[in-house]
């Protein structure tokens, strides 16, 4: 019963906590009485934790496969079927818009023996902000930036950021692996990369 969906067995539940298990085996009549303590503690010890889950998205896109393989091969270090040069760069980019800035109103208490770190619940709103970061791949080198909002002209300082410096400004080649956000999809975003100017 719990490696099954709820909604196979015609419980309205998105997934099962251990409490929900407990109560469904009395009502199937399984067991007189359980409690959800018992259930939680006999699944954990055969490691089965129905009430975990994790998200993923179907792949929708018929060439998902032939759009994934470069960008794979490239985390592998070939390009084309080739092995990358030792001037060439791969970086993933993204941003992470929206990011509430806060100020506890009271400093957190350190650790104590027999008592965990404390935190102040109450906060003071200073705005939100957006998190821009690269990653060298290859490399293990992080370029990041705060910015007020996301959009083409942050996205760009950040391309600018490392770009403008060495060893990316000498490089062979760079490889900018970015997810389809607004600030970096269609060919206008493919220009900006290679047009004319300084970096």
């Amino acid at each position: 019963m719990a490696c099954a969906l709820p909604a196979e067995q015609g419980v309205p539940l998105s997934r099962w906590s251990a409490t929900d298990l407990a109560r469904e085996a009395v009502g199937r009549g399984i067991v007189e009485q359980i409690s959800g303590v018992t259930v939680w503690r006999w699944l954990c010890a055969d490691a089965i934790k129905p009430w975990q889950h994790r998200s993923w998205i179907f792949p929708r896109d018929p060439l998902f496969t032939e759009k994934a393989g470069p960008i794979l091969d490239l985390y592998q270090g070939c390009w084309q079927g080739e092995r990358l040069h030792p001037g060439d760069y791969v970086v993933c980019a993204d941003e992470k818009p929206s990011i509430q800035a806060r100020a506890r109103k009271h400093p957190s208490l350190p650790a104590r023996p027999r008592r965990p770190r404390k935190v102040e619940h109450e906060y003071e709103r200073k705005g939100a902000l957006c998190y821009l970061a690269r990653w060298d791949a290859r490399r293990a080198k992080i370029f990041d930036r705060c910015a007020a909002k996301d959009g083409i002209e942050p996205f760009d300082a950040l391309v600018d950021q490392f770009m403008s410096q060495h060893p990316y400004k000498q490089a062979q080649r760079v490889f900018v692996i970015v997810d389809n956000g607004s600030a970096h999809r269609g060919k206008r975003s493919i220009d900006r990369p290679t047009a004319p100017g300084p970096t």
